[in-house]
């Protein structure tokens, strides 16, 4: 039998955790007050949880005195997205896989890099294998062309001026202001492509992951004397029905 220590113990823990969800349902910023009368909770006891979340990190304070949630919780949200996707995302890249012959990749924007989180490599001889965890620059692959045509041009440019457009193959787009315009023509079109961008003989079409508050990917990959215009035509769909099951399941 739980002592009263132990009860009471489960209790802060329980409310600790209705506090984080009460401030992520309110667009991420409350007040004691305002936590304390949706809670239920004395404005005494909601003051010291807040102060005790606050010391650990989970809660900042604001100047206006509203509590935002805190770093730490932001890095638990990313680990819990990639753990979630890599686990039940790779049954559904495999069967895509089998059913378009190509290699499926499901990728995510890390900072200023496109990393690799799930793949499923095609079962044909000659394919591409791209190891999970391995990192890109956004702007020679497809993945990345997808996720920042859904970003604002301030941002993108940012972000290509702190990573620079090194150049891999003949192909590979190096002028900031013809990426700019190649990411606007991606989002009018819904998918984004790489024409040996990254590497020669190699062509990659990608989706955006819809209503994420992470920045993912899918895209497939394969040869270019196999992934024609008529098939990237044909892959496109599956990919975004794919991805709007992915979306599904993100926290």
């Amino acid at each position: 039998m739980a002592t009263g220590a132990q009860v009471e113990a489960h209790r802060s823990l329980q409310r600790a955790f209705e506090v984080l969800e009460l401030i992520a349902d309110n667009d991420g910023r409350m007040g004691v007050a305002q936590l304390a009368a949706e809670s239920r909770l004395p404005l005494s006891s909601m003051h010291r949880l807040v102060s005790t979340l606050a010391k650990l990190g989970y809660l900042h304070q604001e100047p206006s005195r509203k509590y935002v949630l805190g770093a730490p919780l932001v890095r638990l949200g990313h680990a819990s997205s990639r753990l979630l996707l890599a686990n039940w995302g790779q049954p559904r890249l495999a069967r895509l896989a089998d059913e378009l012959g190509e290699s499926v990749h499901l990728t995510m924007l890390d900072g200023d890099e496109v990393r690799y989180v799930a793949q499923a490599p095609s079962s044909r001889s000659m394919r591409m294998f791209t190891e999970v965890g391995r990192r890109v620059l956004p702007h020679c692959c497809a993945a990345g062309n997808a996720i920042l045509s859904a970003m604002a041009e301030d941002e993108v440019r940012r972000l290509l001026a702190r990573t620079g457009m090194p150049r891999y193959t003949e192909n590979t787009i190096t002028d900031t202001d013809t990426y700019v315009e190649r990411l606007r023509l991606t989002a009018e079109a819904g998918y984004a492509l790489d024409d040996a961008e990254q590497e020669t003989g190699v062509r990659c079409v990608a989706v955006l992951v819809p209503d994420s508050a992470e920045r993912f990917a899918l895209s497939v990959s394969g040869p270019t004397t196999r992934m024609s215009d008529e098939v990237v035509s044909r892959v496109v769909p599956l990919l975004i029905r794919a991805s709007w099951d992915i979306a599904a399941v993100l926290p």
